[in-house]
């Protein structure tokens, strides 16, 4: 899988949102000032040609879908920074968030709690 731009994962984000979604669509639910229509038309194509995108079209007006949904993007997203920032360590990570107060006590009891069912059920 590619790794998208800012502006494309954007865009991407606004198609996962609002799918089925034309060009119009989704320069609709930008806010002021709205981008021209071609530059936000150009993103989209780059989206199919990277895969992440597909349309279908209705005579000149083309309907897009997403041809690759936003958890796998998600987990593809979270491993990459996790490789590039945190020595590939999700260990690292938590304790990133943890040291950072970025993550409370209450919610890694939680995640624990959540691990801990999900390896019951394994089994």
């Amino acid at each position: 899988m590619k790794k998208l731009t800012k502006a494309e994962e954007e865009i991407m984000q606004m198609i996962w949102d609002q799918e089925p979604c034309t060009v119009r669509d989704l320069i609709n639910k930008m806010p002021s000032p709205k981008p021209p229509h071609s530059s936000i038309s150009s993103i989209v194509r780059i989206l199919e040609r990277k895969g992440f995108a597909g349309h279908k079209a209705y005579g000149r007006t083309h309907v897009y879908h997403s041809l690759v949904d936003k958890k796998s993007y998600s987990r593809f997203s979270l491993k990459n920074l996790v490789s590039r920032y945190f020595e590939g360590s999700m260990n690292e990570l938590v304790s990133f968030l943890v040291r950072q107060e970025d993550i409370k006590v209450e919610e890694l009891q939680a995640l624990i709690r959540e691990l801990s069912a999900k390896n019951q059920k394994k089994q």
